[in-house]
């Protein structure tokens, strides 16, 4: 007789190239479409919402992409359920100085909410320790399966990574939704501050990650 814990599928951690672009597209509108940060930055109660988030998701996965920054996923049999990017400390990304990712959010999202977000973007900047940590603009699970561990899962497999590189200090992320902190509080998170956006509060969290350490260990 089959049990379901004999049928039920591994998931596997992978890195991710230019061949897996459309899906994590797809598994991030999906993620950020309903979240407090995105419905505020790109107003959610003007129409064509949807668009402006489909768009900046594109343009942002586009960017990081091409300036071949670390992205991993979560695979289960053949499908990826899950994705995250990763900026890596030395990349001190300001988003304003990519001239070509502005003009095409301009075109994309509209002017509007591409002025927002760069301030938006600006402000998490100025509240980045010192020195410098990995961040994680972008992370989403696909809906379908959620509350199954692969969050988790991929947040882990991405502090691995952060700990493989010597030149950061930790690792940055920012919610809008509340029901997420106790789960990141959980992983060692904790509050660099908190940005006022409308009616609610964007937190900007942080945990260490200390590759020497990582490294002496290995040693002994």
């Amino acid at each position: 007789m089959n049990s379901d814990s004999h049928n039920k599928p591994e998931p596997v951690i992978v890195r991710l190239d230019i061949t897996a672009l459309n899906e994590a597209r797809s598994i991030l509108y999906d993620a950020y479409l309903s979240e407090p940060t995105f419905q505020y930055l790109f107003n959610h109660r003007k129409p064509g919402y949807k668009q402006r988030v489909r768009a900046t998701v594109r343009e942002l996965v586009d960017l990081y992409f091409d300036l071949e920054q670390e992205a991993v996923g979560v695979m289960v049999n053949d499908t990826l359920v899950a994705v995250a990017f990763i900026g890596d400390p030395d990349l001190r990304l300001n988003l304003a100085d990519q001239f070509s990712w502005r003009i095409r959010m301009v075109l994309t999202a509209g002017y509007a909410s591409t002025r927002r977000y760069l301030s938006y973007h600006e402000r998490i900047r100025a509240m980045l320790p010192q020195p410098l940590a990995h961040q994680l603009p972008l992370m989403g699970v696909n809906p379908k399966y959620q509350n199954r561990g692969y969050g988790r899962l991929l947040l882990k497999a991405v502090q691995r990574l952060c700990a493989d590189n010597p030149r950061g200090s930790g690792l940055v992320l920012d919610t809008g939704n509340n029901r997420y902190l106790p789960f990141y509080e959980s992983e060692g998170f904790r509050s660099l501050g908190k940005i006022r956006l409308g009616g609610f509060e964007d937190h900007i969290l942080f945990r260490e990650i200390h590759p020497e350490a990582k490294a002496t260990a290995a040693q002994n």
